[in-house]
């Protein structure tokens, strides 16, 4: 068995103006790197289109049909101050979904010991019914109620680790003791939410946010200290990483100063905590990153890590 990758020339299609962060370079840089023959073992496959019903688990189906009335024919169309969509978006935004699925599909069935699906527009800010902060529907999330659905999985546990936190994973799960939301990230820094006190009607929001200019000391200090015993606890049966890179040092959007062997050492804690509780299954969907060489390396590690699984 190997690691799955994920991926659609799709995700290129969903233009932003121009100096807008999350850019399709993005992908293109990822691309570029995965590329290198140290990947060439990595199983490849391009992200179906997700189902509308897959995606009615997280958000509602009113939300859902919105979303696709303001999707442009031509130009671009403005969600919030910050996300906007282009013709080519809800094609992306629906292979997002698709890709998530997939690699759910693919470690669940014992197709591949791990997944990663290398998408854009990222997910986690989505909230139920919201769209912002780039992003239109929540992959981990998505994901997650569809492990249940399918595959009867009864504990889920979602890790992000990127430098912003998910508000919108947080919303959809924040009643919900089926689902563990852990998430580090910078604060204060958008969206404004995911204080150590935000903990869920089911006590399953576990937020441990960090103080600008945190290393990875700090950030291994709290997987050590806080997540993994949390996790440890809950003892899920599947682990869904979002993997956001944008608590790299050299990312603009952030001011942590996380590098490529902090990323690769939390992927491998994670995967720790699913050979342990999960036999195994992790399947991770990219988030935020927008400097594109520490994106783009941090993504390398992160897959690196994963295929010693």
């Amino acid at each position: 068995m190997s690691t799955l990758l994920l991926h659609h020339p799709t995700y290129l299609d969903h233009l932003t103006p121009v100096g807008h962060p999350e850019r399709p370079d993005r992908i293109r840089a990822i691309d570029r790197i995965l590329e290198h023959e140290k990947f060439q073992s990595v199983e490849r496959d391009l992200a179906p289109i997700g189902a509308l019903e897959d995606i009615a688990r997280a958000h509602p189906m009113a939300y859902i049909d919105q979303l696709h009335r303001l999707s442009p024919d031509e130009g671009v169309a403005r969600v919030d101050a910050d996300t906007t969509m282009s013709p080519g978006t809800w094609e992306a935004a629906l292979r997002g979904v698709g890709g998530a699925c997939r690699a759910v599909d693919e470690v669940l069935t014992k197709k591949v010991n791990n997944a990663f699906s290398a998408s854009r527009p990222p997910g986690h800010h989505a909230e139920k019914d919201r769209a912002m902060g780039f992003c239109f529907f929540n992959n981990a999330a998505v994901a997650a109620r569809y492990a249940q659905e399918k595959y009867g999985i009864d504990r889920v546990a979602i890790i992000d680790f990127d430098v912003h936190h998910g508000n919108g994973t947080q919303d959809i799960f924040w009643d919900d003791p089926s689902v563990m939301y852990c998430s580090t990230h910078q604060m204060p820094l958008y969206p404004g939410s995911g204080d150590a006190s935000e903990t869920g009607e089911a006590n399953t929001i576990v937020n441990v946010p960090l103080p600008p200019g945190e290393n990875g000391a700090g950030f291994k200090e709290a997987f050590e200290v806080v997540l993994l015993p949390r996790l440890d606890g809950f003892a899920p049966e599947l682990v869904i990483i979002s993997a956001g890179f944008d608590a790299h040092a050299r990312d603009p959007l952030g001011g942590l100063n996380l590098v490529e062997a902090d990323f690769a050492w939390a992927t491998r804690a994670l995967m720790d905590v699913a050979d342990k509780h999960s036999d195994g299954r992790v399947v991770s969907v990219l988030e935020g990153g927008y400097d594109l060489e520490g994106l783009a390396r941090s993504t390398a590690a992160h897959v690196m890590t994963l295929m010693t699984g």
